[in-house]
């Protein structure tokens, strides 16, 4: 690109294009118009109108960034903290939910657990929580617990289990969830225990389950191996219990009783 003195408007935006093209500047290129009309119209210095048009660029950057890695998370659907119902589940306490929403515990590689029945909103607070460690700037994957498992028992049959744990060994959070809704065979528990050793106080595990701890052994069926599995889940982590009213139920029978008075 030649570079000329005193060019008329029109090659000054075509230069400008041209140039945010070669830097890939997209936001700059974008902006760049409805900016220099902007500062001109606010009389703002040379320094200031950069300054804005290179922070818009910067944030518009952090904003595909955190798109990025909420997609790279393969979350099953969209949930935020804004949208949990507090109200609607006294077990969940605001407070608590808002010092993990800083994600420290992921930056300390800490586990989280949410215990509850079906409908307490144990899903959304992981999902949620995921997203939140997402946009913080950390590496996160969600998983289903016997999605999994039968990943792993193919890697391994495939002989690709070394390459598969290191995998989910990297990521800074590992969402499990549904964890407990059916029983593993020990083979599948063993190769669950063996992703969740290699994180274990380097990387965050986070899980959602509908059973007590006590209730694992239908899932882990050797009480050796059940009993590792939580003290790795458990250890120096938090633990959220959602109760067991389900809140879709109770939100479908008010919709159905307002239907019926209306």
């Amino acid at each position: 690109m030649t570079r000329k003195r005193g060019l008329t408007e029109e090659a000054a935006t075509a230069s400008i294009d041209q140039a945010c093209r070669m830097l890939r500047l997209p936001t700059i290129r974008q902006q760049f118009q409805d900016q220099a009309d902007g500062a001109a119209r606010d009389q703002m210095s040379y320094r200031a109108f950069l300054a804005e048009l290179l922070m818009a660029e910067c944030d518009d950057r952090a904003r595909r960034r955190s798109e990025r890695r909420i997609r790279a998370a393969a979350f099953p659907r969209e949930k935020s903290l804004r949208a949990f119902d507090f109200d609607a589940n006294s077990n969940v306490d605001p407070a608590t939910v808002n010092t993990l929403a800083t994600c420290e515990w992921v930056k300390k590689g800490e586990p989280l657990c949410l215990i509850g029945d079906s409908g307490t909103g144990k899903s959304h607070l992981l999902i949620a929580l995921g997203t939140e460690a997402a946009m913080q700037g950390f590496r996160v994957r969600y998983a289903l617990a016997t999605k999994l498992v039968n990943e792993l028992v193919e890697a391994a049959d495939e002989k690709q289990l070394s390459k598969t744990i290191a995998r989910y060994g990297r990521v800074d959070l590992l969402c499990i969830d549904e964890l407990g809704y059916m029983e593993l065979d020990r083979r599948g528990a063993e190769l669950l225990f063996q992703v969740l050793t290699e994180r274990e106080e380097k990387n965050s595990v986070a899980i959602a389950s509908n059973e007590s701890f006590s209730g694992w052994t239908k899932t882990f069926t050797d009480p050796r191996l059940c009993a590792a599995i939580v003290d790795r889940l458990t250890f120096n982590g938090a633990i959220i219990q959602t109760g067991t009213e389900s809140y879709r139920l109770a939100h479908t029978k008010a919709l159905a009783e307002q239907a019926a008075t209306g």
